[in-house]
């Protein structure tokens, strides 16, 4: 027998132990619902032994479970298998090994495969698929034939991947255009693994494609990111009717997505909005101001996004600080203090901030504000 599948077997085994031996617990990712759809967090670009990764399928909803995700797809590549010694390759096998384990942890187990091609087209995963041996196919424009034919959700994987673009900037190709066309691409990673790319996020706005953010994990999650250290996985934000599969595809089709990775937000800013203004609460707009003196306002925060906010205005009735970060779950105080002592008014104000780690667009952040109706008491001199 091949020493080398015994080494690998025996790491499986332990992978597999270690796994067994630690407690099973799952910490959620609190980012709120919007519009009446469920914020479903999903991974949408993984691979397992059956390709180039060194985790068994059933390991990839396990930690999808204990990670706080709902939703995964196991994307092996059909091209580039270098275990083909020591497993038997079936590209439908990492599906019917992982789905059973998602089953049993209410983890959505989507079929997938990368269609793993030179730049142009480059490497992009097909989802949601019935077959994906199908995929196997000379010409690259048959494999998207194929992928289409199967109803396949299919997106355009690292585009500034520096194995094919060395300077790291992503390009436009005509195969893309071709591609985009013949409606056989319908989003593209905005964010993969730890990289993420101004240039096609306004591709994605600009060509009404989807939004995708995923992890293209090869090792087990843990080797890669420091969970211990709130260092996260990114994660494709899915605005869904239900928590299911199909409901998953649907939104995927109409562009109800967002990116979140290293605590930031990257969307249309319809959803993204939502987001923050379903996160974020302040306890009283009606004020009283004594002179000089200050009174705090409570921005509470029921997220797990920390919300970075600069302050766009001036006033000179008030003072405050430029700066602001509204910490995940907690609740963080702004004073406000007055500049005069012989101030007598009720005024409205409103407060206009950036939120630097939300992204509408490649380049502009979210801009946010909150009203405040203010009472100015005059104090008078000693």
């Amino acid at each position: 027998m091949n020493k080398n599948f015994i080494a690998f077997a025996l790491f499986l085994i332990l992978i597999n132990y270690s796994l067994s031996a630690q407690t099973r617990a799952r910490t959620e990712i609190n980012i709120p619902d919007i519009m009446d759809y469920k914020t479903l967090k999903c991974d949408f670009h993984m691979h397992t032994v059956f390709s180039d990764g060194l985790v068994w399928p059933s390991i990839r909803p396990e930690e999808a479970w204990r990670q706080g995700l709902d939703a995964i797809a196991l994307t092996d590549h059909i091209e580039y298998t270098p275990h083909k010694d020591d497993i038997n390759i079936n590209f439908n096998r990492p599906y019917e090994i992982a789905k059973p384990a998602g089953d049993k942890l209410d983890i959505i187990v989507i079929k997938g495969s990368e269609i793993t091609r030179g730049m142009p087209p480059g490497h992009c995963n097909a989802i949601f698929l019935t077959d994906a041996s199908k995929l196997i196919q000379d010409d690259w424009r048959d494999a998207f034939k194929e992928a289409k034919k199967q109803d396949a959700f299919i997106f355009w994987n690292h585009p500034g991947w520096k194995s094919q673009q060395p300077d790291g900037i992503s390009k436009w190709y005509e195969e893309h255009t071709w591609l985009l066309k013949n409606n056989m691409l319908n989003g593209i990673e905005v964010v993969n693994e730890r990289d993420y790319y101004p240039e096609v996020f306004q591709w994605c706005l600009d060509k009404n494609l989807t939004i995708l953010c995923n992890t293209d994990v090869h090792d087990p999650v843990q080797m890669f990111w420091e969970i211990h250290d709130h260092d996260f996985r990114p994660v494709t934000l899915v605005f869904a009717k239900e928590k299911t599969e199909a409901s998953i595809k649907e939104a995927l089709f109409a562009g109800r997505t967002a990116a979140y990775a290293t605590n930031s937000l990257f969307g249309k800013e319809q959803f993204v909005r939502q987001i923050f203004n379903n996160s974020v609460s302040i306890n009283k707009t009606d004020l009283v101001i004594n002179g000089k003196r200050s009174v705090n306002i409570m921005f509470k925060n029921d997220s797990d996004i920390d919300y970075k906010l600069v302050s766009k205005n001036k006033f000179e009735e008030l003072s405050f600080n430029d700066e602001i970060t509204l910490y995940a779950n907690k609740t963080v105080i702004l004073s406000l203090r007055g500049t005069s002592n012989e101030k007598s008014d009720i005024q409205k104000f409103e407060l206009l901030f950036e939120v630097q780690n939300i992204k509408i667009n490649s380049e502009e952040n979210l801009m946010v504000s909150f009203p405040l109706n203010i009472t100015f008491v005059p104090v008078e001199k000693m």
